[in-house]
């Protein structure tokens, strides 16, 4: 297998059925990656750890982090390649508390915040690949193509529609 560009990092391995999310994307564009469970708050040496290497194993980090959401900061502070946050909606807060802890980084330390829950994730993988794009220049043809097919799949439902009648579209 081709070395990992990516690393998708999660707090937990109940945040799996999200990341997945990011990770379907990244196959679906051949984008090699590699995918943790690494703790802020459980395993923190670990991490840093983990992060010592990173710029010379990795393009783009992916983090997705539920309750306090720390994880995807604490990435950010130990390298300067670009982090993607995915808030997981895990708490008694459906992971507004995520998003907020994600996005709320103070002035220096940036993470490129997503959406709550798969759609973010998705997204993740998504901008990971936009972000390779700059370098990968056959990567920029696939975002085209998928792109496309994101508008072709919205055209066929809206004909579908109209053709059949939403009563029998919905079933």
């Amino acid at each position: 297998m081709t070395n990992p560009i990516v690393g998708i990092i999660m707090g937990s391995d109940s945040d799996l059925e999200i990341m997945k999310e990011s990770a379907l994307i990244l196959e679906e564009f051949d984008v090699p990656y590699d995918m943790t469970i690494l703790s802020a708050h459980r395993t923190p040496h670990e991490l840093v750890a983990y992060m010592e290497n990173a710029n010379k194993n990795y393009k783009v980090i992916i983090a997705g982090a539920g309750a306090a959401a720390h994880l995807p900061g604490v990435i950010a502070s130990h390298t300067t390649l670009p982090v993607i946050g995915v808030p997981i909606d895990s708490s008694p807060l459906n992971g507004v508390d995520s998003l907020y802890a994600i996005v709320q980084m103070p002035g220096g330390i940036p993470v490129a915040t997503m959406a709550i829950g798969k759609a973010g994730a998705k997204n993740a993988g998504i901008f990971a690949v936009q972000i390779l794009s700059t370098a990968i220049s056959e990567l920029n043809q696939k975002l085209s193509d998928y792109r496309k097919k994101l508008a072709n799949s919205v055209i066929n439902k809206s004909e579908q529609i109209k053709s059949i009648g939403w009563k029998k579209y919905l079933g």
